[in-house]
């Protein structure tokens, strides 16, 4: 038995409906995202009968209870009704057709710049008549209705007052739908144009009020799965739809606002998720679907611990997952269990990155490796901090930054490394702390560092040049001007960048390779004022100069333990060796990451590496 019934309705009828209440949208539906260059072609193409697609709509009253809300720009005198139907797909359509053709305010929508502006649509009659692709004939205008050039200064085209829109014949889109006033007015003004205005009657703006728009209607019947499915697979927004939309749907159905709990309601005074793990700047880059994988962790781990308990095996056992469908099976009663607890597993997630020596989300190599971390700090609690949890974490999370192992889809690692975190730590609910399996987890264990890697890292958007970056600094790297900790100096506004150790412009004159000066080995975390200092000096002379500049004036062996805490091996930087400087920091930098990840850096075969142009 069909559970959906097909027709086609007249764009005004159901422009009417949406005025007075009877469609509207179910509350999880996005805003409206539509821009202006977006509009002109929908109104093209109703212009010229061209097919827009059709619109899926669901009829309200059956067993979903979805909060529902009006199309953006409908407002109601009384209380909001009760709707008839609700709009699954074709949102965006339909509420740019409403804003242009049956309001007279502007349309809020936004530029080719993604600036949100306010604008009148009109139709030029003349360019209409003259070219039937209509692609030239629609204009938009800002809200006073004045077109102007010249910075501002001088009045392009103005349609501020209907005399003004008559004299200029340009016909406001408002009135498609009931011309006549304005057509008769024009008539009066130019009754010689009296053939031109009938041809743009019948042939222009008639299409709009003859126009069918293809309606699919589920009915009430439709189950929330349903619903939810059809809400992911049809919609033709443009944007593709996040798992966190859909579930905002799926939960909707329950009663459950996920998208007031994620970016609260200001209007209600409603504080979201969000806001209160940004106030810890290292958890900006925080998704919303970075959250709801952590939850789908969580539930689906103590799932699994229930059927083992129960002496389930085989495929009989819920796997650990933070994978969409996983996420998707996610009710309002298992989200508010565990987002709670993952809430304050990501705070400490915060505070873990800190005692790393991370300060600002612009250095953190992977934000998904938040998520499993969070996860895993919600189970520990505040023992974290005890020193065989912390460093056991500590070089989990190092092998996962140097092994460069959280890029890419990685849904499936994060739930190993839980799964494999829990055990080693000793927090299965099998087992005690004292309890912890000897068995390293999947990230130490494929964690992987070459020492030819080295010479590769260039970008500071890769995880292991910003992960090498701050250990270098968590080894008390200082600044060459300020002499104070870089960390304090970032948080004094201090500007703080990665800079050449052998400057650019000296290893271009020494004819050595780009791809040498520019790796991370030729790198390390200085002040702008520093940097300004040393110029294109050789280092000797900018050492001496630094040394002895009145701001700084330090000795040479105080420069030099300033140098060490670089990884920098500065009898050679003294020299001016770039070869053998660059041999003796890259070893620096593979025993610091030897000793932070607990595992032996692969060393190249062959010693020969090209420093200079052939």
């Amino acid at each position: 038995m069909s559970t959906f019934d097909t027709t086609k309705i007249p764009l005004p009828q159901i422009l009417s409906d949406i005025t007075l209440g009877r469609i509207q949208l179910p509350d999880f539906q996005r805003g409206w995202v539509w821009d202006d260059q977006h509009i002109k072609s929908l109104l093209v193409s109703i212009g010229r009968s061209f097919p827009v697609g059709a619109v899926m709509m669901l009829e309200a009253g059956g067993e979903l209870k979805f909060q529902t809300r009006p199309i953006e720009g409908v407002s109601f005198p009384l209380s909001q009704p009760k709707p008839d139907y609700l709009i699954l797909d074709g949102q965006q359509r339909l509420t740019s057709l409403w804003q242009v053709l049956s309001t007279h305010e502007p349309v809020q929508t936004f530029n080719n710049k993604g600036a949100e502006v306010r604008l009148h649509y009109y139709i030029n009659l003349k360019k209409a008549l003259e070219d039937g692709s209509l692609e030239n004939a629609f204009i938009s205008v800002p809200e006073d209705r004045r077109v102007k050039t010249n910075f501002n200064r001088d009045i392009l085209l103005d349609l501020s007052t209907h005399e003004l829109e008559l004299n200029e014949r340009h016909f406001p889109c408002s009135q498609i739908l009931d011309p006549m006033s304005w057509i008769l007015d024009l008539a009066s003004v130019a009754p010689e144009e009296s053939k031109n205005i009938l041809d743009f009657q019948n042939r222009i703006l008639t299409p709009y009020t003859s126009y069918q728009i293809p309606v699919i209607t589920l009915g009430k019947s439709t189950t929330s799965e349903a619903v939810c499915l059809v809400f992911e697979k049809v919609n033709t927004g443009g944007i593709t739809l996040s798992v966190f939309e859909i579930l905002t749907a799926k939960l909707s159905a329950e009663g459950y606002k996920l998208r007031e709990d994620w970016f609260g309601n200001e209007t209600l005074g409603i504080e979201g998720r969000q806001k209160r793990l940004t106030e810890d700047s290292m958890l900006e880059p925080v998704q919303p679907t970075d959250f709801l994988q952590a939850v789908s962790l969580l539930r689906t781990y103590e799932l699994r611990q229930k059927d083992l308990r129960e002496g389930k095996t085989g495929k009989q056992v819920s796997p650990v997952s933070a994978k969409r469908s996983a996420i998707l099976s996610l009710d309002k009663e298992a989200y508010e269990k565990y987002a709670p607890i993952i809430e304050n597993g990501f705070r400490l997630a915060g505070l873990f990155m800190r005692k790393q020596c991370f300060y600002s989300s612009r250095e953190l190599p992977y934000r998904t490796q938040l998520v499993p971390l969070a996860v895993i700090l919600s189970q520990l609690g505040e023992r974290w901090l005890q020193h065989k949890f912390f460093d056991d974490l500590s070089r989990w999370y190092w092998c996962g930054v140097l092994g460069e192992l959280y890029g890419g889809a990685v849904e499936t690692r994060m739930a190993n490394d839980f799964e494999d975190l829990m055990r080693w730590l000793g927090l299965t609910q099998s087992s005690s702390i004292e309890g912890a399996n000897d068995e390293l987890p999947r990230t130490i264990s494929d964690a992987a560092f070459q020492e030819s890697r080295l010479d590769t890292l260039r970008s500071r958007n890769s995880a292991a040049y910003k992960g090498l970056s701050v250990l270098v600094l968590r080894e008390g790297a200082k600044d060459f001007f300020y002499k104070s900790d870089i960390q304090s100096l970032d948080h004094m506004g201090v500007s703080v960048d990665i800079h050449h150790i052998f400057p650019k412009k000296w290893c271009i004159d020494e004819g050595i390779k780009p791809s040498i000066y520019n790796s991370v080995i030729n790198k390390t975390p200085i002040s702008a004022k520093a940097n300004r200092l040393i110029g294109g000096k050789s280092p000797s002379e900018y050492l001496a100069r630094l040394q002895s500049h009145p701001d700084v004036n330090i000795s040479v062996e105080e420069m030099n333990q300033i140098l060490t805490f670089h990884q920098i091996p500065y009898e050679l930087l003294r020299i001016n060796n770039f070869n053998e400087f660059y041999r003796g920091r890259k070893d620096r930098l593979i025993r610091l990451i030897e000793k932070t990840t607990g595992k032996t850096v692969q060393r190249d075969q062959s010693d020969k590496l090209e420093i200079k142009e052939l």
